[in-house]
């Protein structure tokens, strides 16, 4: 046999070094994208906190890796917000609102083959409303649970004190995941659930992997063998990440600035979605001149919503004009009411008997779109007479400050769901009273058919901008960033979660 030549050896020689260093250290994601099909790294912002039980600890990052991969619940919130059966595979609810009827799915298994059935929804449901529950939906959620009935395997009943309007909506969050008696103490470090994934490992303060659940009900619609979360709260390595292949995919990708370098890169897909942030300009609705409606008006006709986008945010996120998201259901625009008019403002706090120069404080936490869209939004006030002096402080003092009710304007992105619900509350911080926004409230809650739930929706929506409780100025935007041929991520938030169920490699 002949020697091979030269060029021929020094290839071979380049392959099996490449080989020996791929057994050593693992092939980087970008090498293994052709050869691996069915694994994926995915990029977080911040590692779970103090552990993996969501119904235990507050934390979003929880929910970010064990919701709908590890752990479920009765019902499924997707990506448009929108409410499907999960572990539940249907419910009927009574006409005052107060009773819910779920029928189970059968022949669903936890993962370390304990039968799922009624007794764990009413275990891990006493278990969320019993004395000493850290369960963040404890007070909101569980308490107003009356009692729960099981009259067989597959059936709960559930009733309520109130009739809560998003109750099936809160049964698809991270809070309301059903657990096994057995397993449950031990769940933040060793999920047990009836997932279609399993914790593998997780490497403290880099990455936590999940795998395929080989016992789950459904396995062929699980495309991904092995899904690995990586932590990086950094914006340029998450951008050095990417480019390097060490990570696929970004859902909630931070480095608005670098987004155009991905855009036009054609190895990338970039993903426009938004949060359920809704970042708002406060406004002390007991405290006087605040007290008068014209003046909440004229606040918000003097800010131009998009120049608060375009400086706060980079140009991203859609102008609101009430407490709802564009992705939210039943969302309605109003941008138009309270529509940007200096004019306009200058006469309102006129008619309203509003001595200008109107001084005030503006209160800025540290987020960047705080700080950032405080100075644009202190400047357009100017141009009406009103003169906001800044106060920047620290998340602590905020809390103790305007959350308190001590302020006069603040700016803050509310990203809970479907909260608007914290308007009937007088004692909540921006001291908003409303009668006929309560009847409102109460209507919604008592509704059970879809179509005419959306409608009171709606009049909730418009009740809050005709009453200009606050500036309401953008949604939060979220954009998906990952390889082209990743498909599946979330590119939107209803709430925080990496469902991995759609995830595959196209």
């Amino acid at each position: 046999m002949k020697n091979p030549s030269p060029k021929f050896t020094a290839l071979s020689s380049t392959t099996l070094s490449l080989a020996v260093l791929a057994t050593l250290i693992g092939l980087s994601p970008a090498a293994q994208a052709q050869a691996r099909k069915n694994t994926a790294v995915i990029g977080m912002v911040l590692e779970p906190a103090p552990g993996l039980d969501p119904t235990m600890a507050a934390a979003a990052a929880i929910g970010e890796i064990v919701h709908y991969n590890v752990l479920e619940g009765l019902t499924k919130i997707n990506m448009d917000g929108s409410i499907t059966p999960l572990l539940a595979e249907s419910w009927a609810m009574d006409p005052d609102g107060k009773s819910y009827t779920f029928k189970l799915k059968r022949g669903v298994k936890f993962s370390d083959g304990e039968a799922f059935d009624a007794s764990d929804v009413k275990f891990s449901f006493e278990r969320a409303k019993a004395p000493g529950s850290t369960n963040k939906a404890k007070k909101a959620v569980f308490d107003n649970i009356s009692r729960i009935d099981t009259p067989d395997a597959h059936t709960v009943i559930v009733v309520l004190n109130q009739a809560d309007g998003n109750f099936l909506f809160r049964m698809g969050e991270n809070t309301a995941v059903i657990l096994d008696p057995k397993s449950a103490a031990s769940t933040a470090t060793r999920p047990v659930g009836t997932g279609p994934y399993t914790l593998e490992n997780w490497a403290k303060g880099s990455a936590i992997t999940l795998a395929k659940n080989e016992g789950y009900r459904a396995p062929a619609s699980v495309k991904m063998k092995k899904v690995t979360f990586r932590f990086i709260n950094d914006s340029a390595a998450q951008v050095a990440a990417l480019l390097a292949g060490d990570v696929d995919g970004f859902p909630r990708f931070q480095a608005l600035e670098s987004l155009q370098q991905f855009q036009g890169d054609a190895r990338f897909s970039v993903t426009p979605g938004g949060t359920e942030g809704k970042t708002i300009v406060s406004i002390n609705n007991k405290k006087k001149p605040f007290d008068d409606v014209r003046v909440r008006r004229a606040l918000a006709m003097a800010i131009d919503r998009k120049a608060v986008v375009e400086g706060a945010s980079e140009g991203f996120g859609k102008p609101i004009g009430s407490h709802m998201v564009p992705s939210d259901a039943g969302y309605v625009d109003l941008t138009a009411v309270n529509a940007y008019d200096p004019e306009k403002a200058k006469a309102l706090l006129k008619e309203a008997g509003v001595a200008t120069p109107l001084n005030l404080t503006l209160t800025l936490p540290p987020p960047a779109y705080a700080r950032k869209g405080g100075e644009i939004v202190a400047a357009q006030l100017a141009k009406i007479g009103v003169v906001a002096k800044i106060e920047n402080v620290e998340w602590a003092q905020w809390l103790a400050g305007p959350f308190k009710g001590n302020f006069d304007l603040t700016i803050i992105s509310h990203v809970e769901p479907l909260d608007f619900d914290r308007y009937a509350d007088p004692a909540y911080y921006w001291g908003y009273n409303s009668k006929p926004y309560n009847d409102l409230l109460a209507k919604y809650n008592s509704t059970g058919e879809m179509k005419a739930r959306l409608k009171v929706l709606g009049d909730l929506q418009r009740q809050l901008a005709t009453d200009s409780v606050n500036v309401y100025l953008y949604q939060l935007p979220q954009f998906a960033v990952g390889k082209k041929q990743l498909k599946g991520m979330w590119s939107s938030s209803p709430i925080f979660a990496n469902d991995l169920g759609a995830l595959a490699w196209q």
